[in-house]
């Protein structure tokens, strides 16, 4: 497949607490525990979890908005934390976000023209002044808007139309990669499947590379080539996208996936139901060894006291010390 366009090594990213007082420092955050990754040109990669398990720091954090306590985040072979600020603006046109609230995202002072050209205002050397009214009509057509709205200002839009904003605004510096923060959470059903193909119809013309983040399951898997599952700030599991639907290994992605609504439950009567004790710990205090095992049905003492790497586990990384594939769980 060639050399990775994205590599995460090792990557994380930690907050302190201070206390309301004397802001010392009395704890902190680790969002984000070791991650590791490799996405290459042209492909997705879906990161899925419950909320707080850090999916979001680790966009931001690869996107340069948050600073990485220790790791490498790698661009091209690049590492984004050593370059300097002249050549990290010049690289950031290259890496653009898509933000998961529509309505909080745009500026709601400026019209739709304004806000994909303020792009080149910052970027000059990516298109002529004298093209921009014209390439603004381009990214709005291309994104399924009507070219003349482009005076309209965001209120005057759907949700659905918002976000296709947002998407003309990323794709305005023409990046290479492209990182969907729950892009298509805030939106209706159907409305997600109308974005969802818009952005794989632009990955196959414009050759784009995504790292798609939700939590919904059934959105990860329409647009993903693969999927690495996130829990409590590390990844416990990665695979191809069938794979990880047909054989998932790790506990929690087989709870994950046994929890995920289908259309029609009276058609699969054998369906297996995996429900978790407890809730999600707090990532100022996560348990020792096994991040998951306070919430884990095969966890054991061992599982406390040696914390199980990422390695290959029945033909794909995964997080336990007791990983075996379980069929029957996904719809």
């Amino acid at each position: 497949m060639g050399d990775p366009l994205l590599s995460v090594r090792d990557l994380h990213t930690t907050f302190p607490l201070r206390s309301a007082l004397l802001r010392r420092r009395v704890g902190a955050v680790q969002a984000v525990a070791g991650v590791s990754f490799d996405l290459h040109p042209g492909r997705t990669l879906g990161l899925v979890g419950e909320s707080g398990s850090g999916k979001s720091t680790l966009a931001r954090t690869v996107i340069g908005l948050e600073r990485p306590t220790s790791g490498q985040v790698l661009f091209q072979g690049r590492d984004l934390a050593e370059v300097g600020a002249r050549e990290m603006r010049h690289l950031r046109r290259d890496i653009q976000m898509i933000f998961q609230d529509p309505y909080a995202s745009l500026n709601p002072r400026r019209t739709v023209e304004q806000i994909v050209r303020e792009a080149w205002e910052i970027h000059p050397d990516v298109v002529p002044r004298a093209r921009w009214a014209g390439e603004v009509r381009e990214l709005l057509e291309r994104v399924g808007l009507d070219p003349s709205h482009a005076g309209r200002y965001p209120h005057q839009f759907s949700g659905g139309q918002r976000q296709r904003i947002g998407i003309a605004r990323a794709l305005a510096l023409r990046p290479k990669l492209v990182i969907c923060d729950e892009a298509v959470s805030a939106l209706d059903v159907s409305v997600q499947a109308q974005v969802l193909n818009l952005l794989q119809d632009l990955q196959r013309d414009l050759g784009l590379t995504y790292l798609f983040i939700a939590h919904d399951l059934s959105v990860v898997r329409h647009i993903s080539d693969e999927i690495a599952v996130m829990y409590l700030g590390r990844v416990v599991e990665q695979a191809p996208r069938h794979e990880l639907f047909a054989r998932p290994t790790h506990p929690y992605t087989q709870a994950l996936l046994s929890a995920a609504p289908v259309p029609r439950p009276w058609d699969q009567p054998g369906r297996a139901r995996i429900l978790l004790q407890g809730d999600l710990p707090s990532p100022t205090d996560p348990p020792s060894g096994c991040r998951f095992r306070t919430r884990c049905p095969k966890a054991v003492t061992r599982c406390a006291q040696e914390a199980p790497a990422l390695v290959e586990r029945h033909g794909h990384p995964s997080a336990c010390h007791f990983a075996e594939p379980l069929t029957g769980v996904a719809p």
